[in-house]
């Protein structure tokens, strides 16, 4: 199959809308990561998705809509999840509602409930809009790879296994949606990302962070959202995520990374700006500043991607601060280095 990226111009975005109502796949770009696309009502179509990504089928998949109105043909919507689509709709929320019958087993892994939020980006509510589909859309990479934020990363992972990819340019937010589940007593949330816990407790006070948010599940407990049970984000390179104290950090990174070249391997160290001079004489890559945590989140999946491009075995890095988005950023990093932690 040849796979083509495009302009999401007027005829192409019809394009690609006439794809997803004949049951096959598109990529498209939202503000959050590039998304895989196929028509969430249709079995047939959303188990393509899985095919392309290598997916495992316990995983469900998050749905998009067009509108707040559209969520509410899915799933039960409960005042409080009003509430916050008015808040943070369209936007980088998903919201885990019980569902209705019309999602098929597929889409949702087979559970209860239903994963649905609103993009932010015109070219993916344009899309939306010329389908007249909810459409299921994980990020559009092979299972497992860091995210792709570019539609070039989106080629990268899926040449050839899907007709078309709308280019709408680099992602603002960098890092995949918040999830919160709506389903039990307490809102929760199972995945940080760009609407923070702070902004949700604006509008919805009590809203917790789940503790499988930056964890491992244990054996017999349910993946409800995507990014919880298998691996994610991960380069190919062995990623070493360092936290403590600064000092301390600093000088294991150091350490480890002599010892990497010691035995003949590749190493990089990512770090924010304002840590580079720490780093002299070392290969540093820098994810944004801490002055402005929301650079790292933009740029963590293109720096993890660079580091396979440029062949590094060994990567180190830096933990960051867990208030506002750097939660979302560090719950990235523990899942890309398989939690493989050192806390200095």
């Amino acid at each position: 199959m040849h796979t083509q990226i495009s302009p999401p111009t007027e005829r192409t975005v019809r394009r690609a809308a006439k794809l997803l109502q004949a049951g096959e796949l598109v990529a498209f770009p939202t503000e959050t990561v590039y998304g895989l696309g196929a028509n969430a009502l249709d079995a047939r179509a959303v188990g393509r998705i899985f095919s392309a990504k290598n997916r495992p089928a316990d995983n469900p998949l998050i749905v998009h809509v067009a509108s707040p109105v559209a969520a509410e043909e899915l799933c039960h919507v409960t005042n409080d999840a009003r509430r916050l689509m008015e808040a943070f709709w369209p936007g980088p929320l998903t919201l885990l509602l019980q569902k209705k019958p019309v999602i098929p087993e597929i889409t949702n892994a087979g559970l209860s409930s239903v994963a649905v939020r609103m993009p932010d980006h015109p070219v993916a509510l344009r899309l939306l809009e010329a389908c007249g589909l909810p459409v299921a859309a994980p990020s559009a990479n092979r299972s497992g790879r860091p995210s792709p934020t570019t539609a070039r990363h989106v080629l990268d992972d899926l040449r050839g296994l899907i007709p078309l990819i709308l280019d709408g340019g680099a992602c603002k937010v960098g890092l995949e949606s918040t999830v919160l589940d709506m389903t039990g007593e307490t809102p929760a949330i199972l995945r940080p990302g760009g609407v923070t816990p702070e902004m949700l407790a604006s509008v919805l006070p009590g809203v917790r962070v789940a503790e499988t948010a930056m964890r491992p599940l244990l054996d017999g407990e349910t993946a409800k959202s995507p990014g919880m049970r298998h691996a994610h984000y991960s380069p190919k390179g062995r990623l070493t995520l360092v936290e403590g104290e600064p000092d301390a950090v600093e000088a294991a990174c150091k350490r480890l990374y002599r010892e990497a070249e010691a035995d003949g391997k590749k190493a990089c160290l990512l770090v924010a700006q304002e840590r580079l001079p720490a780093y002299a004489g070392y290969d540093t890559h820098t994810l944004g500043s801490l002055r402005a945590p929301e650079t790292i989140a933009q740029t963590l999946f293109a720096a993890l991607r660079e580091m396979d491009e440029t062949g590094v075995e060994i990567i180190l890095c830096e933990a960051v601060e867990t208030s506002g988005i750097g939660l979302a950023v560090m719950n990235r990093l523990r899942r890309a280095a398989n939690f493989h932690i050192i806390r200095a």
